[in-house]
């Protein structure tokens, strides 16, 4: 299945299916693309991290991003170093693409009770795309 047509389907499931925040569909996403197990604990520890529970704080699309940094780093057997220098390149080059790190400027139209759910869609699509390529790049598998 093609790159784009894999995630927006799998990003259309998650939220509109199965309700889940950016964080956990970023990191299922992740795991199914690049075939790393994904435990049941990583998906509970991630449930908040959908802009530090609504706080607006740093974004879950980059959250899941980084804990998939270090699941697939140990996977493959890399240092922590290096793992640690992906995720500081990860940030700087997601910062450089999309504008900020955090879920209060990221988010369409900011958050009011009056918003429809899962504004983030096309940008969840857009930074799970750019995480893959990320990955496959620091992999060496582009």
């Amino acid at each position: 299945m093609r790159t784009t047509a894999f995630v927006q389907e799998h990003v259309h499931e998650s939220y509109w299916e199965r309700d889940i925040n950016c964080a956990s569909t970023t990191l299922e996403a992740l795991s199914h693309w690049f075939s790393v197990p994904l435990h049941e604990q990583v998906l509970d520890a991630a449930l908040g991290m959908h802009g530090a529970g609504g706080y607006r704080a740093q974004c879950g699309l980059v959250e899941g991003a980084l804990m998939f940094l270090g699941l697939v780093g140990r996977a493959r057997g890399l240092d922590d170093d290096s793992v640690i220098a992906a995720c500081c390149r990860f940030a700087q080059q997601f910062e450089a693409r999309f504008g900020s790190l955090s879920c209060r400027v990221l988010r369409p139209q900011g958050f009011a009770p009056e918003n429809p759910p899962h504004l983030c869609e096309g940008l969840t699509c857009n930074a799970i795309l750019f995480d893959i390529a990320f990955v496959a790049a620091w992999l060496g598998e582009a």
